[in-house]
């Protein structure tokens, strides 16, 4: 788009905040959050409910996330509806003015929240012609930007789109895991007790963090494993130090073909022991990897909480939450590599599993925050592999 078409001039004197697409649109609105500006890839949510798992959720760093639902901030935020103690993402993008909010459990407004997190927010902008724009023409590099004064550098904003280099061939794991080990024994919320502590363990899972939630963190501890999660940069000796019953391959952002030139090394090393091994999202998408499959750039990705998935075992169809922008390539998984899951709504590959290991994985989060608890299952089936593996040792 030349400058003589670009618009630079915002429609209203109230305006606040824009958000400019490398394609040269831009969409004009009401700022709240962090005061400045935020660039990466622009992404739409479904989901109704669970926006602050969302924006924690560190598989959704380098993005700015647009939510489909109207009302984004009405239930406030609290200190429990957390994936890790800072927010992964980049900005977000709502089509309704946040409401003073009416929740018992809310202890800051999502405005607050937002400047706390430093996450930059547009207001008022019409999300349906947004979500359309990148279901058309794919998940388009963007910057939102939060001025006070009003004033904008459009063109500016333009090239900073323009130039950023998108996810494809992006690690963005390293950004998000953590620095060095640690011990996870926290289990599942419930609204009585709050958040339960793990007693008795069972077995002893490592979870690789290439951004993992705390939410499936929980799920693992809720079936009696206790957790230790290591770096995504984590050696194949360092893991096995710990003595592991079971791997745990955690969700992430990224690239999973960038993530993988560390990561893949280890993973090869950590099928060829024999344990049981379960991925999810990212680690799904690894897994595959290490299997000599391949992955691939998706058009807009699935991002939501009530996408269809079948198991292709039972027959079975799950409503699951999910949050990926690439996926796995069916066609180039070996033989002794099943489809077990696909989605119905684009036939992608949603879960697969090893005929000659116990080793499983699915592209959806079956710890449903936010999202239902269709596939809580997994957790359970990834304990039973762990103990028929003890015991035949």
């Amino acid at each position: 788009m030349t400058d003589s078409t670009l618009p630079t001039q915002r429609p209203a004197e109230d305006i606040t905040a824009a958000l400019v697409l490398a394609d040269g649109t831009v969409f004009w609105g009401y700022g709240f959050g962090r005061e400045g500006d935020a660039v990466g890839e622009v992404c739409f949510n479904t989901s109704m409910t669970g926006y602050q798992e969302i924006l924690t959720d560190p598989s959704y760093a380098g993005q700015i996330i647009t939510f489909t639902f109207p009302h984004v901030g009405n239930v406030g935020t609290n200190i429990e509806d957390m994936e890790r103690d800072t927010a992964a993402s980049r900005g977000l993008v709502i089509r309704e003015d946040i409401t003073e909010p009416a929740n018992f459990r809310a202890v800051k407004h999502l405005n607050d929240w937002c400047a706390a997190m430093g996450l930059v927010g547009i207001a008022g902008i019409d999300t349906r012609k947004l979500t359309r724009h990148i279901r058309d023409n794919g998940a388009p590099n963007g910057v939102v930007v939060y001025n006070k004064d009003g004033k904008f550098d459009i063109a500016a904003l333009l090239k900073q789109a323009e130039d950023w280099p998108g996810l494809k061939g992006m690690d963005l794991a390293k950004e998000v895991t953590c620095k060095e080990n640690r011990e996870w024994t926290g289990a599942r919320w419930t609204i009585a007790h709050g958040y339960a502590e793990l007693k008795d363990p069972k077995a002893h899972v490592v979870a690789v963090d290439y951004g993992a939630k705390d939410n499936i963190l929980r799920c693992l501890a809720a079936t009696g494993a206790r957790v230790t999660v290591v770096p995504a940069t984590a050696s194949f000796d360092e893991i096995m130090a710990l003595k592991p019953d079971g791997i745990f391959l955690s969700n992430g952002p990224g690239d999973p073909a960038a993530t993988g030139e560390y990561a893949l090394p280890v993973i090869h090393k950590l099928i060829e022991t024999g344990l049981p091994i379960f991925g999810i999202c990212l680690g799904h998408q690894l897994l595959a990897l290490a299997f000599g499959g391949k992955t691939y750039k998706m058009h807009q990705g699935h991002r939501g909480a009530n996408h269809p998935v079948q198991d292709l075992r039972s027959g079975k169809v799950e409503i699951t939450s999910m949050n990926h922008g690439f996926s796995v390539d069916g066609d180039s998984l070996p033989s002794n590599v099943k489809i077990s899951h696909i989605s119905l709504f684009d036939r992608t590959v949603c879960g697969i599993e090893c005929t000659d290991k116990p080793i499983f994985s699915v592209q959806q989060h079956p710890e449903a925050s936010p999202g239902p608890q269709d596939s809580f299952y997994l957790f359970e089936d990834f304990m039973d592999l762990i103990q028929k593996h003890k015991n035949a040792a």
